[in-house]
């Protein structure tokens, strides 16, 4: 990768993601896009910035044609738990978005990046150490356009020769941006609400397992993906990736250990249990180790210490 265009460089990936590809590559050498204006002093306007629509063809590849990358990173989609309020919606934005960016990448010869999900999984799905490959019968508007989305990165993929390359994200905690409608958010709010009011209540039971890791490994994670030898990578769409499975009562003791008196009850959400209910609780990551190098950094504990602090800086520059 050398020059990079991001959609939905606005959202919870794509705000780090932004940020570290230009780092790496350079701030010129990344065009972040989203629907809407970056808020002043987002780290996302602090280089090549343009409004875009993905369900808008032509714009996007008139925005393609000038920047000219090499690689393409679609971010922009519609979550979990607002897909299932919204379902045509979902599937206009989250389909009719990735069709136009791969044919895009199709046109322009873009090496290509979609994350999919553990959404794409389903209540058929083996629950424990969830393989690689295996039964996807999602029930949510969600998993079915992750699920599609797999297959349509892999036509691609063989029909085209798009190098096509994607992940099944968990759930994914940061202190950088607040939740956006995910089902698994309520392990990102339960942080905030831990530094600001010292108590949370849980839209998500004790007890439901869900897979998790901390942005930092998310974000390391598409880069070596997008740098690893394409000739080694046989599950290309999508990998399986995770860093820990927890439930809320274990977020809960993880942060008693810097706040005793932290506290949390729960109002569970039907809708959102009921996504969390038909997702693996664990799954199992090998072959994105073997194949290329996936190895993430923070478990509970580090990522515990790395929230609070980071929520609580955040806090203290508003005041």
């Amino acid at each position: 990768m050398k020059r990079i265009f991001i959609t939905g460089a606005l959202g919870q990936i794509g705000t780090e993601l932004v940020a570290k590809c230009r780092e790496i590559y350079g701030n010129d050498n990344v065009l972040a896009t989203d629907i809407r204006e970056p808020e002043a002093g987002s780290i996302v306007a602090e280089g090549p910035f343009e409004i875009l629509d993905v369900t808008d063809a032509d714009k996007m590849e008139q925005l393609i044609a000038d920047f000219k990358p090499d690689t393409m990173m679609h971010m922009a989609a519609l979550l979990s738990a607002t897909a299932e309020q919204k379902p045509l919606l979902a599937w206009n934005l989250n389909m009719g978005g990735l069709v136009n960016a791969l044919e895009a990448a199709r046109k322009y010869d873009l090496q290509f990046f979609t994350p999919s999900s553990i959404g794409a999984f389903g209540p058929n799905t083996p629950k424990k150490n969830t393989p690689q490959v295996t039964i996807q019968r999602p029930n949510t508007m969600y998993g079915v356009n992750k699920v599609s989305g797999e297959l349509l990165c892999d036509y691609y993929f063989t029909k085209f020769g798009v190098d096509t390359r994607s992940v099944r994200f968990p759930g994914l905690i940061s202190y950088i941006k607040e939740p956006g409608g995910g089902t698994t958010d309520y392990a990102v709010d339960i942080y905030f609400q831990a530094v600001r009011e010292g108590k949370y209540t849980s839209y998500i039971d004790r007890g439901t397992y869900m897979d998790m890791m901390f942005m930092d490994d998310a974000i390391d994670a598409i880069i070596k993906l997008m740098e690893a030898d394409g000739g080694k990578l046989i599950n290309r769409n999508a990998y399986n990736l995770s860093a820990m499975s927890i439930e809320p009562e274990m977020v809960k003791a993880a942060i008693q250990e810097h706040d005793p008196n932290f506290t949390v009850d729960y109002d569970v959400d039907p809708v959102r249990q009921g996504i969390a209910e038909s997702w693996p609780d664990s799954i199992d990551t090998s072959c994105a180790r073997g194949e290329w190098g996936f190895d993430p950094k923070y478990d509970l504990t580090a990522m515990t210490k790395r929230m609070l602090e980071g929520i609580r800086e955040k806090e203290n520059q508003k005041a």
